[in-house]
Formats: C-alpha cells, sequence, structure tokens
C-alpha cells in the first residue's frame, strides 16, 4: 500500500539518521509529501460545466482538469446547503454527527409545524480537521475564500490553518469588487473582482511553498449571490444570447422545483471567472513543475440555486429535499494514481475528498475519530467501494420551501423521509433521475427496509431531530 511504503521510508530514514556521529542533510532522493489542493465552488449546480453537458457555461480549464483525472458522475453534497457540506469537509464527518446541519446562523419560522433542533452554529473547536492533521505532519496550510463555520474564535485559524483569508462567518461578499468590506482581506484596488484577488492569493501562497509540502483550500465566494460578473465577460454572453440577471430572473422568486435555460449571462461570466481561477492555479503548477506532485480536488457545496441555473434533468435546486440540492461537479485529479480523462458512476460524497486526503498523504485520521467519509484509493485503480449506502439528514426548514427530512441512497434507488407527518417517498434514480415517480407504495418492502437502514445510521451518527412546535 502507498500508505505503508511512505511510512517504512520515514522509518528508514530516521533509523539511519540516528547512526551517524554528527548532523547530516536529509536525503534528498526521500519522497516529498504531495501537495494537496481542494477547489470549492459556492451554488455551482451539478450540470454548470463544459465537462458536465453544459453548452452556455465556457469552462476550457476545469475540463482540463477533468481530463487529467476522473470526473465522478454521481458526486453528492453533504448538504442541501453549504455550512454543513464544508464541516464535512473539513472534518471527514457527516453533519448529523456533527449536528451542523444548516447554514450558518440558519432560518427558523416560529409558524412552522416542527420546532428545529438546538443545533451546533460553528464547527466544535475538539473536531479534528484535515488541516489540522496536514499542519501536524510539517504541511504549510492555508484557508483562502469563504469559511462560514464560525466568527471570531472560530475561524480556520483555529482550525489548522496557517493562513486565513477572506473567511468568516459570512455566507456571501457584500460585494465582488472592491471594497469588499471584508474583515480578514484587505481592500484592493477599486474595482478589483473577488474571485480574482483570491486567486492571486492562492498563487502567491503556492510559489511560497514551492519547496515545502503545502495544503491549498480555495474555497470561492462564486458563484453565491449577490449575482455580479465582470462587465466585459458578461457582454460575451449576452452576445450569445443570454440575459443579464435582473433580466433573466426578473419576477422569479429564489426556490421553487423547476429551473430555467442555462441562459443568465451575469452567473455565465462568474462561472467563467472561477474557471480562469483553476486555469491560473494550472499554469502556477506547470511552471513551477508542481503538477505532478500536486492533488487537486474541485467539487460544490451544494447544488444549483433555482432559477439562477438550470439542474435538470434533476429535480429542483439548493435547500431542496431532492438530486437537485445535492448532486454536484466532483473532479479528482491525482497525478499517478488518477487514470486520465476517466469517468465514474461510483457514488461519492463530500466526506470521501478528507478521507482520501488523509489516506494518500499517509497522515492518516485522528485516532479514535470517526470517519464518515471513504478514501477513493479503490476508485483509482478502477474497484468499488465497500459502501452499501449515502445517507443526509436536514431537520431544517428552507427559505426556498423545503420541509424537515432525511435520505438515503443505495445502488440505483434513493427514499426520502419527511418529519413533518411521516411519509416516505421512494425513486428508482436510473429509470426517473428526474424523481417524478414515487414508488414506494408499488415496493413497500423495498421502501421500508430503506427507511430502517436510514433509522439506524442517524441513530449512530446520534443525529438530532425536529419536534412538534408548542407555540403553533
Amino acid at each position: 500500500m502507498r500508505t505503508a511504503a511512505i511510512v517504512g521510508t520515514l522509518v528508514l530514514f530516521f533509523v539511519l539518521a540516528a547512526t551517524l556521529p554528527l548532523p547530516c542533510q536529509a536525503d534528498e532522493t526521500a519522497p516529498r509529501p504531495p501537495n494537496v489542493i481542494v477547489i470549492l465552488v459556492d451554488d455551482l449546480g451539478a450540470f454548470d460545466l463544459g465537462c458536465q453537458g453544459s453548452g452556455f457555461y465556457a469552462t476550457p480549464h476545469i475540463d482540463r482538469l477533468a481530463a487529467a483525472g476522473i470526473r465522478f458522475t454521481a458526486g453528492y453534497a453533504a448538504c442541501t446547503v453549504c455550512s454543513p457540506t464544508r464541516a464535512a469537509l473539513m472534518t471527514a464527518q457527516a453533519p448529523a454527527r456533527l449536528h451542523l446541519t444548516d447554514w450558518i446562523a440558519g432560518h427558523e419560522d416560529p409558524e412552522a409545524r416542527l420546532k428545529i433542533p438546538d443545533w451546533q452554529k460553528h464547527l466544535p473547536l475538539e473536531a479534528v480537521t484535515v488541516a489540522e492533521r496536514l499542519s501536524e505532519a510539517g504541511y504549510a496550510t492555508a484557508s483562502i475564500g469563504k469559511w462560514h463555520l464560525g466568527g471570531a474564535g472560530h475561524g480556520p485559524e483555529q482550525q489548522g490553518f496557517d493562513t486565513n483569508l477572506a473567511g468568516t462567518d459570512r455566507g456571501q461578499p457584500p460585494a465582488y469588487f472592491s471594497p469588499y468590506t471584508i474583515p480578514t482581506l484587505a481592500d484592493g484596488p477599486a474595482g478589483e473582482y473577488l474571485t480574482d484577488r483570491l486567486t492571486g492569493e492562492a498563487v502567491a501562497f503556492i510559489e511560497a511553498n514551492r519547496d515545502h509540502p503545502f495544503f491549498l483550500y480555495l474555497p470561492h465566494f462564486g458563484v453565491h449571490t449577490p449575482l455580479q460578473a465582470k462587465p466585459d465577460v458578461e457582454a460575451k454572453y449576452v452576445a450569445a444570447g443570454g440575459l443579464p440577471d435582473h433580466q433573466a430572473r426578473a419576477g422569479k422568486p429564489i426556490g421553487g422545483e423547476k429551473g430555467f435555460e442555462q441562459t443568465n449571462a451575469t452567473y455565465a461570466a462568474m462561472v467563467e471567472s472561477v474557471d480562469d481561477s483553476v486555469g491560473r492555479i494550472l499554469d502556477t503548477l506547470d511552471r513551477l513543475a508542481l503538477r505532478d506532485s500536486t492533488a487537486i480536488f474541485f467539487t460544490s457545496d451544494n447544488g444549483g440555486l433555482l432559477p439562477i441555473t438550470d439542474n435538470r434533468p434533476l429535480r429542483a435546486g439548493k435547500g431542496s429535499a431532492w438530486e437537485g440540492g445535492v448532486r454536484v461537479p466532483f473532479i479528482v485529479s491525482w497525478p499517478g494514481l488518477t487514470p486520465p480523462g476517466t469517468t465514474s458512476d461510483e457514488p461519492v460524497i463530500t466526506m470521501d475528498i478528507p478521507a482520501t486526503i488523509l489516506d494518500l498523504t499517509g497522515v492518516g485520521s485522528e485516532p479514535g475519530a470517526p470517519l464518515d467519509g471513504e478514501s477513493l484509493a479503490p476508485v483509482f485503480r478502477g474497484e468499488s467501494l465497500d459502501r452499501h449506502a449515502l445517507h443526509w439528514h436536514y431537520p431544517h426548514y428552507h427559505p426556498g420551501g423545503a420541509t424537515p427530512h432525511a435520505a438515503i441512497r443505495a445502488a440505483d434507488w434513493r427514499l426520502v423521509h419527511f418529519y413533518e407527518d411521516g411519509h416516505d417517498e421512494l425513486y428508482n434514480l436510473r429509470d426517473d433521475p428526474g424523481e417524478q415517480s414515487d414508488r414506494a407504495a408499488a415496493e413497500p418492502a423495498r421502501a421500508a427496509g430503506m427507511r430502517r437502514e436510514l433509522e439506524a445510521w442517524l441513530e449512530e451518527v446520534g443525529a438530532q431531530f425536529p419536534t412538534a412546535n408548542p407555540g403553533r
């Protein structure tokens, strides 16, 4: 195994070094640990990339990344909203286990049928992050972009990152053009674009650590609202038949189950800016001869937001109980391990990213800490994961209309349990990816079995549940 080989090499090195009478330099032939980059895009829908089928959004650099690695066609976010997914990405633990199950600071409707639980509104300091483990192993670590896992005292600096730029408890930037008024990011020249600025900071971090193993977490604010794009890029999409955001969304409320064609020129331009960011990162690695020693993970924190983008054939989008809320792009490029230009239909989820990093860097997880993710190493070798199901738990109401629910996917089947009235819905995703034909009544045994499995998982992770609202 790769992990065993790395550990063995390090043990041998230290044994030999201890036998020498004088200090000596480290063996220059000893393998350097791989660099790791995680790029997280905010609210990017499952089909908002060229390599995922979009004919409107131009993403040549992300497509280039996919061509250099493996693209998962059944990639999932850990939650239908952002903060829980970010917590899962840092810890390899399910949001339900962490009790961090809604976006911070969340939404509560006093007139709702159910009362939401007293959930965790920041990432617990005792939760050991992948950044902490890598830092302990000698990695330089940086979080450059959106944090949204807690404010002062609960920021990236308290969770293993040497550097924090732009990370706060805020879920969206006040503005995409400088002045940004982000407390942890100095304003740039007037008119500087936030996505470009974060990318420049990321490039500087890579350059400063070219001779040292590094972990770069680049969670872009884009493409979250407010929709603000560079005018020249937006104009290109208007010329291609798109509409500026204020026209594309005129009179259309956020949420619902139906998207519109991918015609929002403002959003498209923001996607292109994120794509340009990926291109600059790849070019920097090539220029510094670091590409072959750097693993890159690319994904989104939840499904695309309707009606800004279009998640069809998936049902609904961000904040919903359906596939459109949790299906996301999911790309891994690990030179020497991921076969270039491959795709996999293996269902994978956010927690698998830190689990894979901890495994394949040889760092390992915190002893005794539960892991809800799986290392993707077997998939890189052409094998399947030894995992029966994926699970979700959202005991909240969402402004877009979603009610408290939990869900499980096992093979091609997905069951959604709704807490308000206790009913289940069952869908065959192979035949019905849009979740239009509920099979619960036709397949009662299957539905009951999946419900039991879901309940067992919720008990195992210590999930919190909504309760009857006494004020209603």
